[in-house]
């Protein structure tokens, strides 16, 4: 049934969504990038390192399929603490996520064998995926209306800038004593400057206004009017996360094994790859508010997709680098979409609930079971090109999925688009 507390948001809460940015929207924008920043800093470090931990540990090719598959078990463990926002609240919860990725990723660095090293980034990938949750969960609750999408856009655009960042450091970092662990001690010392700046950070308005009611369960929300929109969204979710995952993951071990690219020649493909993206990245969120979700995401996706296929399709460094650069928009700006649909369509008292089910625990699992299948194809294969790029035909799916399954909610109110029919054959 539809959460009758949000008819008790308080009337500040309603006129939010006519207002223009203020300085403390200004502010938190700018906390929830710099916190997204790692989030793509620690995407891209597993992925360039990866070829080296190989060496330094003895592992076979096709252990980096396995070592990518457990340790995204941890973006479906992130279930639970993305669960605790609707009882702990939005500010409470982020700040245990921040805690919990900063230590895991400095114990990362310090592994002693491949074992304790999947472990530590297991546990290191349920903070960092539920700070990335809550993040986008605070940017729907707290921007207007007409300029969530561009926040959601621009946090998430941040995450490129993390890329940018360790494609260009990590070269350099693989040089120094400590090798790829270096890449772990650096990538954590920012984030203390993060639980200092968070403390100008307060709870959302939604959430403050329903905090005093009873948390609903881990299974309530399969019984009411929101079940159906779970099992959509989640569906979707699974089918984007099978290319996203893998695109950018492999292509380092691609352009070593099946280009004959070298360390320093790959680092400079991804950090021009990401600047090239930048821009289309930051304009994601700008394009979902402007089109819609529905004809902003289709050009999204159809891009993305093109762009992962031909990077594992091409030959040379420059056409492989451009296309490369889609590839990595493609790891972004999706994001914005399903993230904004994930927001938008669940009331505050489930907002919570209802993106840990759709996201983390069910949509996952596309995202942590396709690395150890492609592991296991490239096994009997030899090559990384021809088994991920057919891949980037699931994001023609989505946006078939997009257009046939779900509303249009940009520039609607999240009390709009949060209300359910409870007809059989409503959405």
């Amino acid at each position: 049934m539809a959460d009758d507390s949000e008819g008790e948001v308080s009337e500040e809460t309603s006129q939010e969504e006519d207002q223009k940015l203020t300085g403390y929207h200004w502010k938190l924008l700018l906390f929830l990038s710099v916190a997204t920043f790692f989030e793509g800093y620690d995407f891209l470090a597993l992925t360039q390192i990866l070829p080296n931990l190989r060496a330094d540990m003895n592992l076979p090719p096709e252990a980096s399929g396995y070592l990518i598959g457990f340790i995204n078990i941890g973006t479906v463990a992130a279930f639970w603490i993305v669960r605790r926002a609707d009882v702990w609240g939005r500010k409470k919860v982020l700040t245990i996520t921040i805690i919990g990725y900063t230590s895991f990723t400095f114990l990362s660095g310090l592994a002693p064998d491949v074992y304790t090293f999947a472990i530590a980034q297991l546990l290191a990938r349920i903070f960092l995926l539920g700070e990335w949750a809550i993040s986008m969960v605070i940017a729907a609750e707290e921007f207007p209306s007409t300029k969530r999408g561009i926040a959601m856009g621009v946090i998430q655009a941040c995450s490129s800038l993390g890329s940018i960042a360790c494609a260009g450091t990590v070269p350099f970092l693989l040089t120094t004593d400590y090798g790829w662990r270096t890449v772990y001690f650096i990538g954590i010392l920012p984030l203390v400057v993060l639980m200092i700046a968070r403390r100008g950070m307060r709870e959302t308005t939604r959430f403050t206004a329903i905090q005093n009611e009873a948390p609903v369960g881990w299974f309530d929300i399969w019984h009411t009017g929101y079940a159906k929109r779970v099992l959509i969204l989640a569906l979707i979710w699974f089918v984007a996360y099978i290319p996203a995952s893998n695109g950018v993951a492999f292509w380092k071990e691609f352009a070593v094994a099946e280009r004959g690219f070298t360390d320093a020649q790959v680092g400079a493909a991804i950090t021009f790859a990401a600047i090239g993206s930048m821009p289309f990245v930051f304009a994601s969120g700008w394009l979902i508010d402007w089109l819609g979700r529905k004809r902003g995401g289709a050009i999204i996706f159809v891009s993305g997709g093109a762009g992962i296929y031909a990077a594992y399709t091409l030959e040379g460094i420059v056409p492989l680098t451009i296309a490369l650069g889609f590839g990595i928009f493609a790891a972004s700006a999706y994001l914005p979409v399903l993230n904004a649909y994930s927001t938008e369509l669940f009331p505050t008292k489930l907002r919570g609930m209802a993106y840990a089910w759709c996201n983390n625990l069910l949509g996952r699992i596309g995202y942590v079971g396709s690395p150890a299948i492609v592991g296991v194809l490239v096994g009997e294969t030899g090559s990384f090109g021809s088994v991920v790029a057919p891949l980037a035909l699931f994001n023609v799916v989505v946006v078939v999925l997009i257009y046939t399954l779900l509303p249009e909610t940009g520039s609607r109110s999240l009390e709009d688009t949060a209300a359910v029919d409870q007809s059989p054959t409503s959405f």
